[in-house]
């Protein structure tokens, strides 16, 4: 257990390791020290001045012991500067004035400072409504300024690789993205050149940042400085929902907020979770959203008519009925006629349901997962490009080697033996059944929610959701646990995949009504061991480990 110090902080009582610096330990009680340099994830540089606090010691007498006054308390000796709070580290006895008349003088000349050559153009900037600049100037600021030069024009709208616009006027120099390209993204390809009021951001000559996590910097900068191309002049951010969700698109699972607004998403950044991905995400699960906002998607049930070939839509209790009749016919000619592909990117729950329905109550005997592995990296991307195959694996519907059943569904249909397929999120024709084979089929039932190969021969089609849309949990390749939300509603009649599931359970008599998802976790934590003692309600924001 690390060592540590107590110390006062306006007036505050605070514990904090040794070691700390003081904007950290202020944050314990609840006090704000402004700031722009200084970001817990990368290396101290402390240019830019904002956290000025005062720093005092107790005196000391010739024993060693503290000099009291004539009030009985000790006698505190402050520096004749003020300190920067980024890079000074608590230490026994400290106190900490962040409030004094000298540091408020302080703050105001920094931000003074800072506004000098800054374009007062709040109402056109981007970054409005979450600029620090914006909002410190408001809390620390003096409120006017005596700068009645011209200020110095710098470049605007300067594109920094594809996904990023670069505007050096709103700069404030903190250098922040420097050193996430620099330390943590690995590419040292940004750096200020000229000096003074003249300092300018910009990129190496022919090195523009080019990583799988350049949109962080956008993230990091506290100002309208660095903007995404993707999501630059869409929307002002006071209008957006924000959900926290999980990213859908590997194994580690990063903590995100999903930004919406009348049913449509518009961004998705990260959220802090030391024990998943800090405060980082890669800009392949950053930009990969858009399919949620897809015109395309289905939004009704639909059969395919035998004897005209075109797809009618149906009432959900309709699908649900037909469906379950033509589950019960082909239970009756034997679970080894009966084959069912589910996905790892589903959530635990429906793969829970989804195991029961094609498993316990239909008798399949070949179920699988599909396996995306591909090329990760030394940070947050995951070779497994499934977000839940940990779920996948511990609700009984897939095993090691991950699709490795695949190639026996498709050699089954192929001989005739397996006439029944229950496809759930995959477009199977990608990955070893081609639709040659799914044209065999007997039945072939699909919940997606776009269109594919599969789904155009799908005898039924039942519209799913996508993870914005749905309340649920996954669990990463560290097995954590972590809750889906729902951002926004599912378009049309389309509607959550454990809602389908649990219809047609009870429609084949199963032993269990599930109204809510709640319903779903408690029976899915009753059943699995792994899971045992654990509530929905009680996994909260950071997600909690669970046995493997």
């Amino acid at each position: 257990m690390a060592e540590t110090v107590k110390l006062t902080i306006d007036g505050k009582a605070v514990e904090a390791p040794r070691g700390m610096n003081i904007i950290d330990a202020a944050k314990r009680v609840g006090i704000e020290v402004p700031h722009y340099c200084y970001h817990p994830q990368l290396p101290v540089v402390g240019n830019c001045r904002m956290c000025m606090v005062e720093v005092g010691m107790p005196r000391l007498g010739p024993d060693k012991k503290l000099v009291l006054g004539n009030d009985g308390k000790p006698i505190i000796i402050f520096q004749q500067k003020p300190a920067i709070g980024c890079n000074t580290a608590v230490a026994e006895g400290m106190v900490v004035l962040t409030k004094s008349p000298k540091v408020i003088k302080a703050r105001e000349g920094v931000m003074e400072f800072l506004l000098i050559n800054h374009p007062l153009d709040c109402p056109i900037c981007d970054q409005a409504g979450e600029c620090r600049l914006q909002e410190f100037s408001e809390d620390y600021g003096k409120g006017q300024s005596r700068f009645v030069e011209h200020k110095v024009n710098k470049p605007k709208k300067v594109p920094l690789g594809p996904k990023i616009i670069l505007d050096d006027e709103r700069c404030i120099l903190c250098s922040r993205c420097i050193r996430f390209m620099r330390d943590i993204a690995g590419q040292d390809c940004l750096g200020f050149v000229n000096h003074g009021s003249y300092s300018t951001l910009t990129c190496y000559p022919g090195n523009e940042p080019n990583t799988n996590y350049d949109l962080n910097i956008v993230d990091i900068c506290p100002v309208g400085a660095l903007t995404s191309m993707d999501f630059r002049f869409k929307q002002r951010v006071w209008f957006l929902k924000e959900t926290k969700s999980i990213c859908p698109n590997c194994a580690t699972g990063c903590n995100t907020v999903v930004w919406s607004r009348e049913g449509v998403v518009y961004r998705q950044t990260p959220r802090d979770n030391d024990a998943v991905n800090q405060c980082w995400m890669c800009d392949y699960g950053r930009l990969n959203y858009k399919f949620v906002n897809n015109q395309n998607r289905f939004c009704r049930p639909s059969v395919k008519s035998a004897a005209m070939g075109e797809r009618l839509n149906l009432t959900w209790t309709e699908a649900t009925r037909q469906v379950a009749e033509k589950l019960k016919t082909a239970k009756s000619q034997g679970g080894a006629s009966i084959a069912a592909i589910g996905s790892a990117r589903a959530t635990t729950e429906e793969l829970f349901l989804f195991n029961k329905l094609v498993r316990e109550m239909l008798g399949a005997e070949l179920v699988d997962c599909i396996a995306r592995v591909e090329q990760g990296d030394k940070f947050l991307m995951n070779a497994d490009r499934n977000p839940n195959i940990n779920g996948a694996k511990l609700t009984g519907v897939t095993a090691d080697p991950v699709g490795s059943r695949i190639g026996v569904i498709a050699e089954g249909i192929k001989a005739g033996r397996i006439k029944t397929l229950i496809v759930l999120g995959e477009n199977v024709a990608r990955h070893g059944i081609g639709e040659d084979l799914l044209g065999k089929l007997d039945l072939l039932v699909v919940i997606d929610t776009l269109p594919n190969k599969v789904t155009e021969l799908a005898h039924y089609v039942l519209p799913g959701a996508t993870f914005a849309e749905k309340r649920g949990t996954f669990i990463n390749v560290k097995n954590r646990i972590q809750r889906l939300n729902a951002a926004i509603p599912s378009p049309g009649l389309s509607r959550p995949e454990w809602q389908t599931l649990a219809a047609l359970l009870n429609e084949l008599d199963a032993d269990s009504s599930y109204l809510t998802i709640e319903d779903v976790f408690a029976d899915m934590a009753r059943k699995i061991p792994a899971l045992a003692g654990l509530k929905l309600s009680k996994n909260k924001d950071q997600g909690m480990e669970v046995r493997a």
